[in-house]
C-alpha cells in the first residue's frame, strides 16, 4: 500500500492509497487521508466533475470523516464555479459528507487530527482533477 506525505506548510496530510487507479478494481477508488490539526487537505481546492480527459474526470466522491480526540470538529466547503452549490459543513466524529460535484476543501482546526476515508466513483477510473484558479497560485 503506497503511503505518502503530500503538501506543505500548513497544507500538510497523510496519505495512504489503498485502492489506487493502477490496482484492479471496477469502478472505486479508495484513499485514507490524515490532516493533522491546524492543517488543511483537498486544498488548494480542486475538482473532478467533467469527463474532460485527460486534464478532469468525473469523479463523485464521499468523505468518511473520524475525528481525534472524537468530541472534536472540523470543516468541508463543497461548491462550484457558479454557486449552485456553495454549502459549508461543520462535521464530527463518524459523520460522512457526499460530494456531488464542485470543490471541495477540508479544514482541521487546531487541537483535532481529522482522518477521512475518501471513496470516488465514476464512469472511467481514473483520477484526474482540476484546481480552482483563484486559489491555485499557492502552488508556485
Amino acid at each position: 500500500m503506497e503511503q505518502l506525505t503530500r503538501g506543505k506548510g500548513s497544507n500538510i496530510r497523510h496519505v495512504c492509497n489503498i485502492l489506487p487507479e493502477t490496482e484492479l478494481a471496477e469502478s472505486l477508488l479508495v484513499v485514507e487521508v490524515i490532516t493533522p490539526a491546524g492543517n488543511s487537505s483537498s486544498y488548494p481546492p480542486h475538482k473532478h466533475d467533467r469527463d474532460n480527459l485527460p486534464h478532469e474526470s468525473m469523479l463523485e466522491e464521499t468523505y468518511y470523516h473520524r475525528i481525534n480526540p472524537p468530541q472534536g470538529f472540523a470543516f468541508q466547503r463543497v461548491y462550484t464555479d457558479d454557486r449552485s452549490i456553495d454549502e459549508t459543513m461543520c462535521f464530527h466524529d463518524s459523520d460522512v459528507v457526499l460530494v456531488p460535484r464542485g470543490y471541495h476543501p477540508v479544514a482541521a482546526p487546531h487541537g483535532y487530527d481529522v482522518y477521512y476515508l475518501n471513496v470516488m466513483a465514476g464512469p472511467k477510473r481514473i483520477w484526474r482533477f482540476h484546481n480552482d484558479k483563484d486559489h491555485e497560485w499557492m502552488l508556485g
